[in-house]
């Protein structure tokens, strides 16, 4: 669009000017603007497409994946992403809803375009603040109507519009600096205003005509606009956009609103507001008194607690940057009078507790700290909290706070810790040392991370004074699981328990216990108590407070119960990465430090985190350790699961109730065509139900366990919980077992008179208990050592979460613990992922198991032998890789150590040489630069087995004494 054209219009547009640089929007936006009066139903059009834009210009800035190109699927798209707020997102939908009135109810109301207009107008700021970080306050200017187009009945209906959006107006243009009185400055706000309407109103016939001459050239850029393809977003500039996005949803305060604002944050906190003629230090612990003649200026509050003076707050008008203030901020500090110091806490010292605050944001210094930086928080700190930090710098003064003692750790002892915990340990300390907010640990499903989180609690307890930390779980049942692993978890320095030493509580219905230095909970939980809610029993798994679904982002507001310094560590552990999105601002109202636990980092995941991966350890890092077991991949297909079906008309079918679940039979009028995503969810196929079921049946003992006479213990991911129900049934008749033979476990199991937990505990414990049915309840967290088979009779929504499911298999296990539930086998050396509706044929990266080959198609004689010729190709030292991971499950300790001496190194390190060599950030650099740079690579990892051509005979003549062959051909004599 015309550049020259483009400058016109934004000069004339009363309301969408400062939207220069995006000309689309610029054009609807302008046009709407002349089109509320003399042609509504045109304007509503207009601002539809203005929102339909801007959404999908986030879209692109962001990054996100979106389920269509539908303006509600990418509003939604961004309200899961955090990118929207509530309110922002109602405004969307604002904008959404009425246009589709306007189109199919002809709506041409014009109270519903001037509605329209100052809704595009509210998301066309928010827009232009989350890009530029301006906060200036900008007002809409109300369009008058014109006599000569509007019925003088109109203009009477919409006198009350009119009015309360020009005091509105009115309201942004306070100023009181300059000013002689509060009166004065409104007046001139009044007058202000009033002058912006007039301004606007003389050149709408203008804007009108710009508006048309540039018709065309919209025209033209909106079908470049659709046939744009979105460019990659980084994680970083993804997070990055979506904070100033959130930041830019605060609507900027005049000064006198974030006088009175600060006024009501600073009660909330239990503080007790005062002036200074009317001091009183008595009234309450915590005294804010306002404007306040300091040595060096004039303080707009200053702090006192106990009596005693400890901080002062500078207040600045929106549009400031709280950081630009940060030196006038320790000019007060530390510019008390002589009479003032006599008050103070510490006479010789500035005060030590600094904030900047507009209103809608609070900074935070802490001079106590080694290095004071200034940071954000939800809201002022309560006056117990500030006498606590100052008791605890009394106490000790080399390290007064959290943060210096974070400093000045103890060197974490190893013993008891596998090395990518010890990793990780050390990993999180050194960023927390750095006063990194937030930080992230990538481990394998298995590979111990609640350890490590606890281990990490611990440490901050005992040698940093955490006074509390909070445990997020991803659904309620884990949090039984991991206050059972806080309770086990003995302290490396006297052996007692973790729960001996400090408290550990869940969060009830009877709220959080004071004395508990460890709260676990969900997500869902923390949030409904943050809103004051009733919560259910600890122990009632209720699935609404299990889901992750939301029609609209969380926002939450103060609570004096739970302030945000309530907790000084947030471990996340494995949690559904909407917590950062439409969840996140549970987390970013405390100001704590974040640990996430994850084995499978999405961009979200990473972009929330701000990069800061402080260790990783990869599944196929934990298999070569011999901390996980390799899987393997049994696909089953059937017509129906690859391409639905079709019941003609005429036939009689039964359909249920999927509340009661009770039967009818009924014929089809019509034909009736389902496809493959609808088998479970809206149609359960019996027939291909069962066909996949005797497959499974009739391949377990030959193809799948060969050998085996004993079901393994194997979990069944159904859709629903009528899916499980079917499910369990067809179990039950298809291996003609009993019902201890196969067991649903759901949320639903409870109202069936069943406890869930009692029936996880059997399927870890009972030899009778084969195959468990669930939907989501054990599909992530949940350990059962045990479970040999993972079977897919539901699709998964993303990798991260397929990862977690698949982690219900990857656990070791001892083998006379194994033997007493599974008597047929000796050690558990693998798992089988049995996958019958395609779930393994996504785009998971992570779903690609090490065993690249079968033992038909190479045997491990023959990878040893290119092994030692050192011709493997990736594939084969990936399979190499797994089979002796395989094998070093099966050795004795006697063999393992001979293995150790032959090779001159742990095995365990020859397989996680060939495991990073294979690893994808190796292998696609190697790659890009050539096959001999890929061979090269291989050639380094298997050279320690191809020097040692005797350590090479002694495995394959290990693995023969472990195998026994069982001859079917031959005849007896």
């Amino acid at each position: 669009m015309d550049p020259r054209y483009i400058s016109k219009l934004a000069e004339q547009s009363a309301n969408f000017g400062f939207l220069k640089s995006h000309p689309l929007l610029l054009w609807y936006g302008a046009g709407a603007e002349t089109l509320v009066y003399v042609d509504a139903q045109s304007s509503i059009f207009k601002t539809r497409a203005f929102g339909e834009v801007l959404a999908r210009d986030l879209v692109q800035r962001t990054g996100v994946q979106t389920v269509g190109g539908r303006f509600h699927q990418h509003v939604q798209t961004l309200s899961a992403s955090g990118a929207l707020v509530p309110h922002i997102f109602e405004a969307f939908n604002r904008l959404r809803n009425v246009g589709n009135q306007a189109v199919h109810d002809h709506l041409g109301e014009v109270r519903f375009a001037l509605d329209s207009l100052r809704t595009c107008f509210e998301l066309g700021v928010w827009f232009h603040r989350a890009l530029t970080g301006d906060r200036t306050p900008i007002g809409f200017v109300p369009p008058s109507p014109p006599p000569q187009h509007v019925p003088q009945s109109v203009v009477d209906g919409l006198h009350a519009e009119l009015r309360r959006y020009r005091q509105e107006l009115a309201q942004t243009k306070l100023l009181l600096t300059g000013r002689r009185s509060l009166a004065d400055a409104q007046a001139a706000a009044v007058a202000e205003a009033e002058r912006a309407v007039r301004e606007a109103d003389a050149g709408r016939e203008s804007t009108v005509d710009l508006v048309a001459t540039l018709e065309a050239q919209a025209e033209e850029a909106q079908r470049e606009f659709d046939s744009r393809r979105p460019a990659r977003v980084s994680a970083a500039r993804r997070e990055e956009f979506i904070f100033r996005a959130r930041r830019a949803s605060r609507e900027p305060l005049n000064e006198l609103q974030t006088r009175a604002e600060i006024d009501r944050q600073l009660a909330a906190a239990g503080w007790v507001v005062q002036h200074e003629n009317q001091l009183n230090l008595n009234a309450c612990q915590g005294v804010a008194v306002r404007k306040v003649t300091l040595a060096t200026g004039r303080a707009d509050y200053l702090l006192y607690v106990d009596q005693r003076l400890v901080g002062a707050i500078e207040a600045k008008r929106e549009g400031t940057a709280p950081r630009g203030a940060e030196a006038q901020l320790d000019r007060y500090l530390g510019g008390l009078t002589a009479e003032q110091r006599m008050r103070a806490w510490r006479r010789d010292e500035p005060l030590p507790f600094g904030y900047l605050a507009t209103g809608t944001e609070t900074a935070f210094v802490n001079g106590l700290d080694p290095f004071p930086r200034t940071r954000e928080v939800f809201a002022f700190h309560r006056p117990e909290t500030l006498a606590r930090w100052m008791r605890e710098a009394d106490d000790d003064p080399t390290t007064p706070t959290l943060r210096a003692r974070l400093r000045r750790m103890p060197a974490l002892d190893g013993e008891g810790l596998r090395p990518a915990q010890v990793d990780a340990i050390r990993g999180v300390e050194r960023s927390l040392s750095e006063d990194r907010a937030r930080s992230l640990i990538q481990m394998a499903t298995g590979a111990g991370k609640t350890f490590t989180a606890v281990t990490v609690s611990y440490r901050l307890c005992r040698h940093a004074r955490a006074n509390r930390i909070l445990f997020l779980v991803d659904r309620n049942n884990l949090g039984k699981q991991t206050l059972r692993e806080y309770a086990a978890y003995r302290t490396p320095d006297d052996r007692r328990t973790f729960t001996e030493l400090y408290n550990v509580d869940r969060l009830s219905g009877a709220g959080m216990l004071g004395s508990a230095t460890v709260v676990i909970s969900t997500i869902q939980r923390l949030f409904g108590a943050l809103c004051g809610r009733e919560l259910p029993d600890v122990d009632l798994d209720d699935p609404a407070y299990d889901s992750y679904d939301r029609d609209e982002p969380a926002e939450v507001g103060y609570n004096p119960q739970i302030p945000p310094e309530t907790f000084d560590l947030i471990v996340v552990d494995e949690c559904h990465r909407s917590i950062y999105g439409r969840w996140r601002a549970v987390l970013e109202y405390f100001d704590a430090f974040t640990v996430g636990l994850t084995a499978t980092p999405a961009k979200q995941t990473m972009g929330f985190f701000q990069q800061n991966l402080v260790s990783e350890y990869t599944y196929e890092q934990a298999v070569a350790d011999g901390v996980n077991v390799n899987f393997d991949v049994y696909r089953i297909r059937t017509q129906i699961t690859e391409a639905g079906e079709r019941i003609e008309a005429g036939t009689v079918v039964p359909l249920k109730d999927r509340r009661t679940r009770a039967e009818r039979y009924q014929e089809l009028e019509e034909d009736f065509a389902y496809e493959s995503s609808e088998v479970g969810r809206s149609v359960i196929s019996r027939g291909q139900l069962r066909l996949v079921l005797e497959t499974f049946r009739d391949r377990l003992f030959t193809e799948i366990f060969p050998g085996r006479s004993k079901v393994p213990k194997t979990l069944i991911l159904a859709r629903d919980d009528n899916h499980a129900e079917e499910i369990v049934t067809m179990v039950r008749d298809v291996f003609a077992r009993g019902n201890d033979f196969a067991q649903k476990i759901t949320y639903a199991s409870r109202r069936e008179g069943n406890n869930p937990d009692d029936l996880i505990q059997v399927f870890r414990n009972s030899p009778e208990l084969r195959i468990a049915v669930t939907v989501d309840m054990i599909a992530t967290g949940t350990d059962v050592r045990p479970l040999e088979c993972v079977f897919f009779l539901r699709p998964v929504p993303s990798a991260t979460y397929f990862e977690q499911m698949k982690g219900r298999g990857a656990r070791t296990i001892e083998p006379a613990e194994f033997q007493a539930v599974t008597e047929d086998a000796e050690v558990k050396e693998r798992f089988v992922i049995v996958d019958a509706v395609g779930v393994t044929e996504l785009r998971l990266d992570e779903a690609v198991p090490l065993e690249r080959h079968s033992e038909r198609q190479v045997s491990l004689a023959q990878l040893l032998g290119k092994a030692g010729r050192l011709s493997a190709t990736p594939d084969e030292v990936a399979t190499l890789a797994s089979r002796l991971s395989r094998l070093g499950q099966q050795l004795t300790g006697e063999e393992r150590q001979e293995l150790d001496e032959l090779a001159g190194q742990p095995m365990s390190q020859i397989v996680r040489g060939l495991v990073d060599a294979v690893a994808p950030e190796q292998l696609n650099a190697a790659r890009e630069a050539g096959r001999d740079a890929v061979q090269g690579l291989m050639a380094t990892a298997l050279r320690p087995l191809a020097a040692r051509p005797e350590l090479r005979e002694r495995i394959m003549a290990i693995r023969r004494a472990h195998d026994i062959t069982i001859d079917e051909v031959s005849r007896g004599s």
